[in-house]
């Protein structure tokens, strides 16, 4: 084994020194509130008290940090305004819409200001709500801006509110120009308004420490220019040191271009097939006829960030293996760039920071995929509140033993994984199928397992005959209007579909019974050996019981009118 200084410095990269374990936040209310007000009257530690962060709005205006109290099952968030002109709405919405949205308002009739949680009807009208969830807690003038400080339970039994539960929330916005003479006055449809998608309820977990001589790379992007446009994915190809021996993976973390958060959306390294013993250096988007088919061999996924998560930690027992025999010295980046406004001109060099060790742990670790593979023949018919849409890893699958980190699950051989995902088309007058597009589908999980196996990517989709069959049977009744010739594809075949609750429930049936193709792959994309097609679904037998919301007492809730603020200098 080599030393690993001497690699670190081979490599040019900084060793850092040992590191604490992250901070989590305490379930104690009084040592919240203490470091908060401490933060918030200029005498703050290093570090913000708040261990989520991440921008709201593409120019970086708006500001969302949070802390989740399990203990007491709500949410502290603090909400910074860098440019206040009369006021903001923030909240969360089912559809990512400031229509039918749980709100709270910060607005002034331009003498006095006002705070309030709220409600919007499906015309965007403005309510007050006569159950005040949203509890204020501080407002600060700060350097940076406008500092609100409030909290809110996770469920409050309010029809009106939104239940915070795990998986993604939307949060919605909007920007008040002007002053309102009164909180029902506003409107949503007439604003400057935005979605950002997170997970706030963070799982409650210790990280291991990180060992002294840990050393660090950094796989970014080359200070290139985002392209104008609303979704860019672009891959950059990074070559290890030549002789780089094998190393674990034990802790990775974004590092992304000040200024450009709101921008870089999500972030992947993929490592290189290891038969790719030579592959051509390139830097630009994914999608260019200039980009070397050899790239298409880089799938195995060494780490994964995405808007609004942390750094990610392995067990003190595994890691994910890089570098030595059999394995490619060439990585891609891929960073996907989100940029609504198509800002000109933005430079970037964002990208993941690697923490490796060459004392190597008990496990190899291994990244799996699970879900639907992206496929048209996947389609979430139009208007519909809740149409679901699954994928299976089957036992035929996960003949090899699995044990998953989140919440440390053993899976045993023969069993099955499950991905569910629920849509709501109600605006949408198509169907949605899936794919790579802005307005097609995903539905993935990246899960982070060890000991590592040869398996790497697990999903399915309904056998593409049996989705022909559907197309036939509908034609009996809406007059041949969907084409079965071979020439048309199966985006078209759905376009053409005229909706209606029986073609829609007639999908949904064949989803629930009909076969499915199976992809049982390793990482060079290639398939397991065996039969995969016209596979039989899965059966479930026991089911998770829904949670039961816990309703809070009305003690510690907010006055049923909306609160007088001041937003001038100062403290409120």
């Amino acid at each position: 084994m080599q030393d690993p200084s001497r690699w670190c410095r081979w490599a040019s990269l900084p060793c850092p020194s040992v590191r604490e374990a992250a901070f989590m936040y305490s379930t104690a209310v009084a040592v919240f509130l203490v470091i908060l007000v401490a933060a918030l009257q200029g005498s703050a530690p290093p570090e913000s008290p708040f261990l989520y962060r991440i921008p709201l709005d593409p120019e970086g205006s708006l500001e969302l940090s949070w802390n989740v109290s399990y203990a007491q099952e709500a949410i502290f968030f603090q909400l910074l305004v860098k440019q206040l002109k009369a006021g903001v709405l923030f909240g969360m919405s089912d559809r990512g819409e400031l229509e039918n949205a749980d709100l709270v308002v910060l607005w002034t009739d331009g003498d006095t200001a006002y705070f309030a949680d709220a409600w919007s009807d499906q015309k965007g009208k403005i309510h007050l709500d006569p159950q005040q969830d949203y509890q204020l807690l501080q407002v600060q003038r700060t350097p940076e801006g406008l500092a609100l400080l409030f909290k809110r339970p996770f469920g409050t039994c309010d029809p009106k509110d939104y239940l915070i539960e795990d998986g993604t929330v939307h949060l919605v916005y909007g920007i008040l120009e002007e002053p309102f003479q009164s909180l029902e006055a506003i409107n949503s449809s007439g604003l400057r308004t935005g979605l950002q998608r997170v997970q706030l309820l963070k799982p409650n977990i210790t990280f291991p420490a990180i060992p002294s001589d840990t050393c660090t790379m950094d796989i970014h992007a080359p200070d290139i220019q985002i392209p104008n446009q609303v979704t860019t994915y672009w891959c950059y190809i990074h070559e290890l040191p030549e002789g780089f021996p094998r190393h674990h993976i034990v802790k990775y973390e974004p590092i992304v271009t000040k200024g450009n958060e709101a921008l870089v959306h999500h972030m992947e390294i993929f490592q290189c097939a290891p038969e790719m013993d030579n592959v051509p250096h390139f830097s630009g988007p994914c999608d260019s006829k200039m980009k070397p088919d050899r790239l298409n061999y880089c799938r195995h996924v060494l780490a994964a960030w995405a808007l609004g998560a942390k750094a990610f930690y392995y067990p003190e027992e595994a890691g994910i293996a890089f570098g030595g025999p059999g394995s490619s010295r060439y990585v891609r980046l891929e960073v996907h760039y989100h940029n609504p406004l198509v800002i000109e001109g933005r430079r970037d060099s964002s990208g993941i920071r690697l923490y490796y060790t060459d004392k190597l742990r008990r496990f190899n670790a291994g990244i799996m995929e699970l879900g639907l593979v992206y496929t048209p023949v996947m389609a979430i018919p139009p208007r519909e509140t809740a149409f679901v849409l699954t994928g299976y890893c089957t036992d035929k699958c996960t003949q090899l033993e699995i044990r998953m980190l989140k919440k440390m699950v053993s899976v045993h051989p023969g069993d099955v994984l499950i991905t569910s995902c629920t849509y709501n088309t109600e605006d949408r007058e198509l169907a949605t199928v899936g794919g790579f597009g802005i307005l097609e589908e995903m539905c993935v999980n990246y899960v982070h397992y060890y000991p590592e196996t040869q398996l790497e990517l697990c999903k399915s989709a309904v056998d593409a005959g049996f989705l022909q069959k559907y197309f036939h049977l509908i034609n009996r009744f809406n007059n041949e209007d969907v084409c079965t010739c071979p020439q048309a594809s199966v985006s078209q075949q759905f376009a053409s579909v005229p909706w209606n609750s029986f073609n829609s429930e007639v999908l949904k049936a064949l989803y629930d019974f009909a076969p499915i193709s199976m992809h049982c792959n390793k990482s060079s994309a290639v398939r397991f050996p065996g039969e995969w097609n016209l596979q039989p679904l899965p059966k479930v037998i026991p089911t998770l019981e829904e949670p039961t919301p816990q309703c809070p007492t009305s003690q510690g809730r907010s006055p049923a009118g909306p609160t007088i603020i001041s937003i001038g200098g100062g403290k409120g």
